[in-house]
């Protein structure tokens, strides 16, 4: 019995060993459109809940994202504080916001594009680098509004507008979801991109009605995405390229 126990202790001692470390990890922080789901939201997807699929294993994704988050309450709620406590360097910060700041109508969550907004990327991108971690901003990907021309309209205005120029301004990556996703869903046409959207007839106990949601990503969507924004990431932010799968 005592052989055998030391020979399991030299197994377990064994594939210790093998395992690699984490060498890093990606925290992501957003919105809905990127965020984990309940089980009672399927078939919606976040793209950063299926990200960690396109690193190697010893990349830790660690999605802090959320449902309903603009840059002003994601740091009101005292979220970006708990991931700014976790940051280690050598880290990386995936920063995409937009969706829910538009919203003027709610003013725990509205900023101004080029004020409030701005300030607020700043915040995440400078503190990051405090902590030796390496920020990487994103713009929204689009939301699924075809205009008569059958051609996707515009629906966050200077919000992405101001991502850009505060990456440029203070030399961060940007990967320009807005731009990749506008041409793939122009490409796949009105009909044909629903099923990357909540266009679903499913139903669970939270949504007893079929959803035509133009918004949220359904799991083919979230892949894409996911996909979209890692091909880009090879190019833009090459040091992670030897990380992709």
């Amino acid at each position: 019995m005592k052989r055998l126990f030391y020979f399991c202790v030299l197994i377990l001692l064994f594939f210790s060993a093998c395992q690699k470390p984490k060498q890093f990890s990606i925290y992501c922080v957003g919105d809905s459109t990127m965020a984990n789901k309940n089980a009672d939201a399927f078939p919606e997807t976040g793209w950063c809940m299926v990200l960690d699929e396109y690193f190697s294993s010893n990349v830790a994704v660690k999605n802090h994202a959320r449902n309903g988050r603009s840059s002003k309450s994601f740091i009101d709620e005292g979220r970006w504080k708990t991931v700014l406590d976790s940051l280690q360097a050598g880290d990386y910060v995936f920063i995409q916001f937009g969706h829910n700041d538009q919203k003027d109508y709610d003013s725990t969550r509205y900023t101004t594009p080029f004020g409030t907004y701005t300030e607020n990327l700043r915040r995440f991108v400078i503190q990051s680098r405090d902590k030796g971690a390496n920020p990487v901003l994103f713009t929204s990907i689009v939301r699924r509004k075809f205009g008569e021309d059958g051609k996707l309209t515009d629906t966050h205005g200077d919000y992405p507008v101001a991502t850009r120029q505060i990456a440029a301004l203070l030399e961060v990556p940007l990967i320009d979801l807005q731009k990749l996703t506008e041409e793939w869903v122009n490409s796949l046409g009105d009909e044909a991109s629903k099923q990357m959207y909540l266009w679903t007839d499913i139903t669970t106990e939270k949504y007893p009605e079929p959803r035509k949601d133009d918004t949220h990503l359904s799991q083919q969507g979230a892949q894409k995405v996911a996909q979209l924004a890692t091909e880009a990431l090879k190019e833009i932010v090459p040091d992670l390229a030897k990380y992709l799968k």
